[in-house]
């Protein structure tokens, strides 16, 4: 197959940090570009990363590419049986069942391939001699659930689901090694008084209170809702009745966001990075769980403890750093964002409308702009991570470029006088 990129002209989805383009004469597929802008907070494009859209579409490519390789699993089989902790119910689940079936065949993704940048060549399996931003993707239905109002509540109705094939799971699948300090889960529980964080600790599968930056005894799994106006934390059995999908599917789909954070968490741990947490989304096609949508350095939270005069911090190897950015600098434009999303819950509508107009009457604050030496740091973490993908630098090589970059982020904030709010929710006692 191929698609000339210059023939893509006029996308029939435009969001934040993704375009999406149909394929002539091949409705089964579609084209995705990856762009160099970004996303926090849910509130559309921010900022703009030099290169970043060629290293998200990489990423993407060679990750989904290797989860149709038996060997991939086969090397997550060994982990899994190599880690001591883990109680012996939890491991014997997880070697079981639908682990096996991906040590014998691989995974199914919906990734097709990446389109070369100079010919337009469709390549599957490899990287092209001219890496694109332009990935490949088979289609899949997005059915949303219907709105009812009952004596003032909103509620979704998910009854469809069960009746289709061929759709996107209406949920997000956050699958968590550890807890970061700035999780919504940590932030939830810390609210909590001491009853309701045992209740959570147990809903979540926790074996022991929760702390910032230390690894679980397990991984844990947790669901948000992925098509109402805003996402929203729900139990494992809300998430089963809203998904559309009989018991052994919800249980395999279940085991393998945790399977494929595990494929995820061997690759960044090569460069020397910790990862704390991954989002995955499904597909039910048939008998088949296929993984769907985005995958890239934003969709997890990797990070790299760097020792700094005498301290120890977290250094974020993602979108998280970007979000640190804004909360450190510009908290009276994160104060507005968190009143509109209150008042959208409350109405019942998609909070960015309450912000855009509270920001035109002059009410809220603009939205700020990035610091350029900021962005330029981000820039050349992903510059690192990408010439490891395509193996232009060894591991080694990788890492302390990562270190450097990590080392200079946490300057950025001393010289703006912003250390002790950033020692605050990186620092490490």
């Amino acid at each position: 197959m191929i698609i000339p990129i210059s023939d893509l002209t006029e996308p029939f989805y435009e969001g934040s940090v993704q375009r999406l383009f149909a394929v002539p004469e091949n409705s089964a597929v579609m084209v995705t570009q990856t762009t160099s802008r970004g996303s926090v907070f849910d509130v559309g494009a921010l900022f703009e990363i030099s290169g970043s859209d060629v290293n998200r579409g990489l990423f993407r490519h060679v990750l989904y590419s290797s989860m149709s390789d038996p060997k991939v699993w086969q090397r997550v089989r060994v982990a899994i049986e190599s880690e001591d902790d883990l109680e012996a119910d939890f491991k014997r689940d997880l070697l079981s069942g639908i682990l096996e079936e991906a040590c014998e065949t691989g995974m199914k993704t919906h990734h097709e391939g990446m389109l070369d940048a100079v010919s337009g060549s469709l390549v599957k399996g490899k990287v092209p001699d001219n890496p694109s931003a332009f990935n490949v993707v088979r289609k899949y239905q997005i059915l949303k659930p219907t709105r009812s109002d009952f004596l003032g509540a909103h509620l979704f109705d998910y009854s469809q689901f069960p009746h289709e094939d061929g759709f996107v799971v209406p949920l997000e699948y956050i699958v968590r090694f550890g807890i970061t300090s700035a999780s919504s889960v940590y932030r939830r529980y810390e609210a909590m008084d001491d009853q309701a964080k045992k209740s959570f600790e147990q809903e979540l599968g926790a074996t022991r209170p929760l702390q910032a930056w230390q690894y679980l005894e397990k991984p844990v799994g947790d669901f948000t809702s992925k098509f109402e106006p805003e996402d929203r934390m729900v139990s494992k059995q809300e998430a089963f009745a809203m998904s559309g999908l009989s018991g052994q599917h919800f249980v395999d789909s279940g085991k393998l966001a945790i399977l494929g954070a595990w494929a995820v968490r061997q690759l960044v741990e090569e460069i020397g990075l910790l990862m704390w947490d991954i989002k995955w989304e499904f597909a039910k096609d048939g008998d088949d769980l296929v993984f769907v949508d985005t995958i890239d350095t934003d969709s997890f939270r990797a990070t790299m403890f760097i020792d700094f005069e005498g301290e120890r911090f977290v250094n974020h190897y993602n979108k998280q750093a970007m979000r640190d950015y804004f909360t450190l600098l510009h908290g009276d434009w994160i104060a507005d964002i968190k009143a509109a999303k209150e008042q959208g819950q409350l109405e019942g509508v998609a909070f960015t409308e309450i912000l855009e107009e509270g920001q035109r009457s002059g009410e809220y604050a603009a939205t700020p702009e990035v610091a350029a030496d900021f962005l330029n740091i981000q820039e050349r973490k992903m510059t690192a991570i990408r010439e490891y993908m395509l193996g232009l630098a060894n591991a080694e090589n990788v890492k302390g470029r990562l270190q450097e970059t990590g080392h200079e982020e946490i300057e950025f904030y001393r010289d703006r006088g912003a250390l002790d709010g950033f020692r605050k929710i990186n620092g490490i006692s």
